[in-house]
C-alpha cells in the first residue's frame, strides 16, 4: 500500500519504483530465450548430419524439394506414392515412406526439453480407405533406430487423431473430435504441444487453431529426441501426395 501511495503521488517517482522492480529480477529479465528449430524446406542444408529416407526408396514412394504447391518461400516438401507394397509382416515393414528426419539430438544443444511446441502446414490429397491412415507427424525420445513414438494421425473417417497414446500400440485419448474433419488440397496449420513423461505426460493436436485430439503420454524422460514430418502411409495405399512447408519445433 505504501508503494502505491508513492505511484500516485508522484509519476516520475512510480516509474523508477517499477524499473527497480524489475531488475531486481534477474531470472526473468535474463531468461534464456526458447530454443527453435525451424525450416521452410528451402534447403537440404537444413537436415545436414540427419538421415533421410532414400529416393525412391521402394519404389513404390519418394520425395523431394517441390515448387509445385508452396505456402511460402521458393519450396515445399513433397512426398508422393505411385503403387502399393506388398503387406507388412512382423518383421518386414512395408508403409510408405518418404521424409528428411529431424534428429535434434544431433544438435550441439542436443535433444529438446519437453513440453515442446510442434507446428507445421500441410496440404494433403489421399484418399484412405477402411483400415487405413496417414500419419502427418513421428514425435520420439528415444535415439535408436527402433523408435517408440507419438504419432499424429489422419484416420479413415477423416479427423485428425493422436496414436501410440498413451504408450506405444495404443489408441486411448482424453478428447478426439468427431465433427472437425480435416480438408483435402489446401494448407491446413497443425500444432502440437507434447511432453515426454513415463507419469505426467501429455499429447494436444490443434487443427487450425482448435483442439482436435488430446491424450496422456507414459513414455519417455523429458526430452523430444528426433521427428519425421512428410510421407508415411500404410503400405496398401496406392496414390496420393502430401505437402509440408514452414515447420518449428520450439
Amino acid at each position: 500500500m505504501h508503494l502505491l501511495n508513492q505511484c500516485r503521488s508522484s509519476g516520475l517517482f512510480c516509474l523508477q519504483l517499477v524499473l527497480i522492480f524489475l531488475l531486481s529480477l534477474p531470472s526473468v529479465i535474463n531468461a534464456a530465450p526458447l530454443r527453435t528449430y525451424a525450416t521452410g524446406f528451402e534447403s537440404v542444408s537444413d537436415f545436414s548430419g540427419f538421415y533421410i529416407v532414400p529416393q525412391d526408396s521402394k519404389p513404390t514412394a519418394s520425395h523431394d524439394q517441390s515448387r509445385e504447391v508452396v505456402r511460402s518461400g521458393t519450396f515445399s516438401h513433397k512426398g508422393w506414392i505411385t503403387g502399393a507394397n506388398s503387406p507388412s509382416s512382423y518383421f518386414v515393414n512395408n508403409n510408405h515412406r518418404g521424409y528428411p528426419t529431424v534428429q535434434l539430438y544431433k544438435l550441439p544443444g542436443g535433444a529438446f526439453k519437453t513440453p515442446v511446441k510442434v507446428e507445421f502446414w500441410v496440404w494433403l490429397d489421399m484418399d484412405l480407405k477402411p483400415g487405413e491412415w496417414f500419419s502427418f507427424a513421428t514425435l520420439d525420445h528415444t535415439t535408436k533406430n527402433t523408435w517408440d513414438p507419438v504419432l499424429v494421425n489422419l484416420n479413415d473417417k477423416g479427423f485428425v487423431e493422436l496414436m501410440h497414446v498413451p504408450t506405444n500400440g495404443q489408441g486411448r485419448r482424453d478428447f478426439q473430435t468427431q465433427s472437425i474433419s480435416f480438408p483435402m488440397r489446401r494448407w491446413v496449420k497443425l500444432s502440437v504441444e507434447l511432453h515426454f513423461d513415463k507419469n505426467n505426460g501429455y499429447a494436444k493436436v490443434w487443427q487450425n487453431g482448435t483442439l482436435v485430439s488430446t491424450a496422456p503420454v507414459r513414455t519417455g524422460n523429458g526430452l523430444l529426441t528426433q521427428a519425421h514430418f512428410g510421407l508415411y502411409a500404410p503400405p496398401s495405399l496406392t496414390s496420393g501426395v502430401v505437402y509440408n512447408d514452414d515447420l518449428s519445433i520450439r
